[in-house]
């Protein structure tokens, strides 16, 4: 069932799940777009299309709120927003053991193999800078707050297993098993944007999840 988070004339934003494409792709496979599509076609009684703007993605495996526009108007206005890096995104993950600084900015040029469907590190690639902090440590994982100031493919899990920290589960950046199923341990936990029309300052914030702890307490 879609879980929707916040909605106003011209935005909406909603809890993405682990597992789930944010936007159909050749597969055929149900996407978060067209459920939210099929959810305000049958709350406004809309007939034929309805239009959806894609703000930003989550990639498959990361969960957390995912902001799209049902106005022509609110797509561009919040579009200026992303240009202009008006929206705040705060990440939270379990990645792998202790990173060596409790606190840290990490600033790479990362490039798509779109073979492998991985971000590598590349001489030639696009500017990747986030930061973050430590909040909890445990034995085998560590809770991290993440600032992301750049919004690249597969950033945050790149830059993570480039320090020997990859997320939690993982498996494709390096982390030694999968825990969740389809899903990893990073979930976007806040974001912050102005309204469309009326400008007014929105922060949108979700808990992590409880399953984290037992990880933390081993």
């Amino acid at each position: 069932m879609l879980r929707v988070l916040y909605e106003d004339n011209h935005l909406i934003a909603v809890l993405k799940p682990a597992g789930v494409l944010t936007q159909g792709d050749r597969s055929g496979e149900a996407s978060l777009m067209e459920e939210v599509k099929k959810y305000l076609k049958e709350k406004y009684g809309k007939q034929g299309n309805v239009f959806l703007g894609l703000l930003h993605r989550l990639d498959r495996p990361v969960a957390g709120i995912v902001l799209f526009a049902k106005t022509s108007k609110g797509a561009s206005r919040l579009s200026e927003q992303i240009r202009e890096h008006r929206i705040r995104k705060i990440y939270h993950a379990l990645v792998c053991g202790i990173p060596r600084e409790k606190k840290g900015v990490l600033f790479d040029y990362l490039k798509k193999d779109a073979k492998h469907l991985k971000a590598r590190k590349a001489a030639d690639g696009v500017a990747a800078e986030l930061s973050y902090e430590t909040l909890r440590m445990g034995r085998e994982y560590s809770l991290v707050r993440i600032h992301l100031k750049t919004g690249k493919f597969h950033q945050i899990r790149a830059q993570f297993s480039l320090i020997g920290r990859p997320v939690a589960g993982d498996v494709k950046y390096g982390a030694p098993k999968a825990l969740f199923g389809e899903g990893i341990a990073l979930l976007e936990t806040e974001l912050s944007f102005d309204t469309a029309t009326t400008g007014e300052r929105k922060t949108i914030s979700i808990p992590i999840p409880k399953e984290w702890d037992a990880l933390l307490e081993k």
